[in-house]
């Protein structure tokens, strides 16, 4: 991948998208760029430290333990930010779940990767873990692509390569048009 420092201490960047958008594989890279000290934090872990009473993320019944989720995210994203490090949360964040990232007290920038639906697919399927059901990525891949509008906080990425689309996200980032507004 690219070797371009990427300096945005204090700020957190939220990398959304679909099931099989690539989120993790561009926010491990980001957070490896030189430039400002970064750190990387995997929604999934969040939900994956739940033990019992788990609900599957992408359920109707599992909203209230998503919003749980998503504060201990911002708060923890919130504690990296605030000490001077570029935060980058990758997960499938949609606007609904925005609210406690919107109140904290750093530049928050959400970027919501949406590549095709059939390439969102493949990709899932290819991996041998996770979430691999063709009509669930669907509904969250239709979910993502209706931004609320926030639309101007999507970033279509077709079938780039990891390169072109981390080349595409710090672009993004640098434009400072995917700041969200409190």
């Amino acid at each position: 991948m690219t070797a371009a420092a990427l300096d945005f201490a204090g700020h957190l960047l939220i990398l959304s998208g679909p099931p099989g958008a690539g989120k993790t594989t561009l926010a491990r890279a980001l957070a490896a760029l030189p430039g400002s000290t970064k750190a990387h934090l995997h929604a999934d872990d969040f939900f994956q430290a739940i033990k019992h009473g788990a609900i599957s993320p992408y359920r109707p019944e599992a909203h209230a333990l998503n919003a749980t989720v998503m504060q201990a995210l911002a708060a923890a994203a919130h504690g990296y930010a605030a000490g001077g490090l570029l935060a980058v949360v990758d997960g499938v964040i949609g606007p609904w779940f925005l609210a406690p990232f919107r109140r904290l007290a750093v530049p928050v920038h959400y970027v919501v990767l949406q590549p095709p639906l059939q390439t969102a697919i493949e990709r899932c399927r290819t991996r041998g873990y996770g979430l691999d059901d063709a009509a669930t990525i669907a509904a969250l891949h239709a979910q993502l692509s209706a931004l609320d509008g926030l639309q101007a906080h999507a970033l279509p990425i077709g079938e780039a390569t990891p390169d072109q689309s981390l080349s595409r996200v710090i672009a993004a980032l640098a434009s400072g048009a995917f700041a969200l507004e409190r």
